[in-house]
């Protein structure tokens, strides 16, 4: 009698219980295949979900002049990502399954009327449902910035609309420029006149694809730097006008040397190089701009 109650007491301590957490440990073995099998299946039918937008945003890195950089901003926000989330504590919430309910019917919707740079975005919405759901608000709101850097990947359709009228406004100023070193210079829309060459000003000479690579690169700046958020966001509107200014300066230069030492010297080989080195030039200026803010420090967070 002993040894049967006993053994009863044994099937009812080891009896799997549906509503009971388990950990790994003590989770059975055969619920742990279960679990990695549906986790498994779970992740397959997401990528095959987001498999015609990550297509598409491959095509436009590749591409697309102006976010030649868009690869490297996934890796950017997943090492922020890596370095953040294991500080917080996981607190899952199931009002994140509202969120991503809400960003999976937009990102289907753009997807179904084939807008995929509102689809790509979509997509980062239902990576921050995923964090919300699974390790909670407050993780949320630590990865809020490697979320939102994942903007800067996807191409919006009003950079490049706007790169030939950005073109011209740049044009115009260049030719102003030079004007006053006392160059023969005469513009005319997008025609510019020099005395031994006409030439048209494109939209590669917008610098739109400076200012695009520049906002990127200041906002990762901008978030590891400690200082004030006023601080911060003054550091990332004044990337603009910088950038503006190095194209400007370049431009201005380029006209100078076609004039000087001829088209083929100012359009095939200055033209090639300058553009590197007006880029640089431009961020050593909000480098030296964020001395001058205070934003000079690593944020030891993310050391």
């Amino acid at each position: 009698m002993l040894l049967q109650a006993a053994s009863g007491v044994n099937r009812k301590t080891v009896a799997f219980h549906p509503l009971r957490r388990y950990n790994a440990a003590t989770m059975p073995s055969s619920l742990r295949r279960s679990t990695v099998l549906l986790y498994a299946a779970i992740l397959l039918a997401g990528l095959l979900v987001l498999l015609p937008t990550l297509r598409w945003l491959a095509n436009e890195w590749w591409s697309n002049d102006y976010y030649s950089h868009g690869v490297l901003v996934p890796l950017v926000s997943a090492f922020f990502a890596w370095r953040l989330l294991p500080r917080v504590e996981r607190r899952p919430s199931n009002l994140g399954l509202f969120l991503l309910a809400a960003a999976l019917a937009v990102y289907l919707v753009a997807l179904f009327e084939r807008a995929f740079f509102l689809a790509a975005l979509g997509m980062i919405g239902l990576f921050a449902g995923i964090i919300f759901y699974l390790w909670g608000g407050r993780a949320l709101r630590r990865l809020a910035f490697p979320l939102a850097f994942l903007v800067f990947m996807v191409p919006l359709p009003f950079v490049e609309a706007s790169s030939l009228p950005m073109a011209q406004f740049t044009g115009g100023i260049s030719t102003t420029v030079v004007q006053w070193l006392g160059m023969n210079v005469i513009v005319d829309g997008a025609a510019v006149t020099l005395p031994n060459a006409n030439l048209v000003v494109g939209a590669q000479c917008s610098g739109l694809r400076s200012i695009v690579a520049l906002l990127t690169l200041v906002a990762v700046f901008a978030y590891i730097v400690e200082g004030s958020w006023q601080r911060k966001l003054l550091l990332a509107l004044t990337a603009i006008p910088i950038a503006i200014l190095g194209n400007v300066m370049r431009v201005s230069s380029l006209l100078w040397v076609a004039d000087r030492w001829g088209v083929e010297a100012g359009f095939t080989y200055y033209h090639d190089y300058s553009g590197i080195v007006f880029f640089l030039f431009a961020f050593v200026c909000l480098i030296l701009f964020a001395r001058l803010l205070g934003c000079r420090e690593i944020r030891s967070d993310l050391l």
